[in-house]
């Protein structure tokens, strides 16, 4: 085999399966404490892309393009879990049937105002990573590895935040046992909230980075929804190392399976995601429910 052709195989999947993981540590967060399967992520993801693409074009910042996908999924996060899933509190099929309405009023939103044509983060964008690495034969888009080095940078402040400070305490103690940390006098509304609106955060971020990195249509948040889904299944669900595992399974299978055997790729995604399911349904990471 190519050594050359295998490590840009393996630097493609790890770089989708870091996108990956930004949406699907978001989704994980939120379920892990909620119990909410929030399907209006992918749409949230949708909402930060076309924020930051639409920023970058008309300022020329890149970052500042980030920054306002990020406060945009965010402020989305917000509106939908204060005045919407907080009225429809442990009533399960009414938080999944309001997710889903949210998810499908983004994309018709995005498709009234932006068009149903691909867009993609403007080239050229100060402060945007630019250029291909060349190492001999060997060539990688810079792009590719700032998005691989932007996740580890976030899982890594994830872990610490989540093992290494009171927020993170407060945070396992809600995931372990919520009417227990409510009678020691968390706020566990304020806790629920917060998670929510970071994890919409997360997902804003990944669609301001991933718009660079994949093809943006209305129907993108849908598709990005379901790869995190696998990903989220696969590692178990409320648990961000999981997801981080699941992360690199699912992006480097799809990497080689699209190279190799691109007319069977979605059947080499989901295959994995049907055997965890059957032989250990609570994931590789997770816990028995």
């Amino acid at each position: 085999m190519d050594p050359v052709f295998l490590t840009q195989q393996v630097l493609n999947g790890l770089s989708f399966g870091a996108l990956l993981f930004l949406v699907a540590s978001g989704f994980t967060l939120v379920f892990g404490l909620m119990r909410i399967s929030n399907l209006a992520h992918g749409g949230i993801y949708l909402v930060g892309a076309y924020v930051a693409v639409s920023a970058v074009a008309a300022t020329g910042n890149f970052w500042l393009g980030v920054l306002s996908g990020a406060v945009a999924g965010a402020g989305v996060g917000l509106v939908v879990e204060r005045g919407l899933l907080r009225r429809v509190r442990n009533q399960e099929m009414p938080e999944v049937l309001v997710t889903v309405g949210i998810s499908f009023i983004i994309a018709d939103l995005v498709l009234a105002f932006f068009g149903g044509d691909p867009k993609s983060l403007p080239s050229g964008g100060t402060g945007a990573p630019s250029g291909v690495l060349t190492i001999g034969e060997f060539g990688y888009p810079y792009y590719r590895l700032f998005i691989i080095g932007v996740t580890v940078l976030i899982g890594l402040a994830l872990f610490l935040l989540q093992k290494r400070t009171r927020i993170g305490a407060i945070v396992r103690a809600g995931v372990d046992n919520r009417e227990m940390a409510a009678a020691i006098g968390i706020n566990i509304d304020a806790v629920f909230t917060g998670v929510f609106v970071f994890g919409a955060l997360l997902a804003g971020v990944a669609g301001a980075i991933g718009s660079g990195l994949l093809s943006l249509t209305p129907s993108s948040g849908t598709e990005i929804l379901l790869f995190a889904m696998v990903v989220v299944i696969v590692g178990g669900l409320g648990n961000i190392a999981g997801a981080a595992i699941g992360s690199v399974l699912i992006g480097i299978i799809d990497a080689f399976a699209k190279a190799w055997v691109p007319e069977f790729s979605y059947f080499t995604i989901f295959a994995p995601m049907a055997l965890v399911l059957v032989f250990r349904p609570y994931g590789l990471l997770g816990r028995r429910s």
